[in-house]
């Protein structure tokens, strides 16, 4: 199979790892894998055998978990879900991993790099929950292309989430939640709000993000958007 071209906009690393960090990495993060997810050690794209890495439970993925907080909550109050994390930024892989020794939480996989290509080798329907939490708003019109919220993004994660699965959106940014609402339902997607305390007010699960702490810091109000599968 050809192997796409896709650019990555964003940051990778960012200041110096602390020594404790470069030991999680070298220590927990491959027994972590989902398994065979990049290119050079998949090229033929085969599909991950979810059933396998979590003993047949129900899975969910967040998209982008920054520091991680939000991904080890869930995994905590949710042992009989399978939970997989993707995040390209490897000081918040550092962090996750240092916080999941914490917690002692057993049922999460990372793939520490791009969630196209973790798309790429998710089963169809396999996905009964995922979650895009303050993802880089790309506040430029020119780089709105960037956004998670675009076809090349929302196909493939409509593909792998199973008919009636949660698709949950927390943003601050008011123009991320215009493109948000306009391009989400169009990819099979139906925005469950009635009345507007259902994207105002968090959800019952939801633990604050340092992300979200910085926005209220700032003067910025936070959305909680809840989408369903067709």
């Amino acid at each position: 199979m050809e192997r796409p071209r896709r650019n990555f906009y964003g940051r990778l690393k960012g200041k110096s790892l602390k020594a404790s960090q470069k030991g999680y990495l070298d220590e927990d993060l491959e027994a972590l894998s989902p398994g065979a997810v990049s290119w050079e050690a998949n090229p033929e794209r085969t599909p991950l055998d979810l059933d396998t890495l979590f003993d047949g439970k129900p899975v969910w993925l967040e998209i982008g978990f920054g520091g991680g907080e939000h991904l080890v909550h869930q995994a905590a109050h949710n042992p009989g879900i399978g939970i997989i994390g993707a995040e390209p930024y490897i000081n918040g892989v550092a962090m996750l991993l240092g916080k999941i020794r914490r917690a002692g939480v057993n049922n999460l996989a990372v793939h520490p790099g791009d969630a196209r290509d973790l798309f790429d080798v998710l089963p169809d329907g396999s996905i009964n929950r995922a979650f895009l939490l303050y993802p880089d708003p790309w506040p430029k019109m020119r780089h709105h292309r960037r956004r998670f919220v675009t076809p090349e993004h929302l196909e493939p994660l409509a593909r792998v989430l199973k008919p009636g699965a949660i698709f949950r959106v927390a943003t601050d940014i008011e123009d991320y939640v215009r493109q948000t609402l306009e391009q989400v339902p169009r990819h099979g997607f139906d925005w469950l709000a009635e009345r507007p305390a259902d994207w105002r007010q968090p959800w019952d699960d939801w633990l604050s993000t340092r992300y979200e702490q910085k926005a209220l810091r700032e003067g910025r109000t936070p959305h909680y958007l809840t989408f369903r599968k067709r």
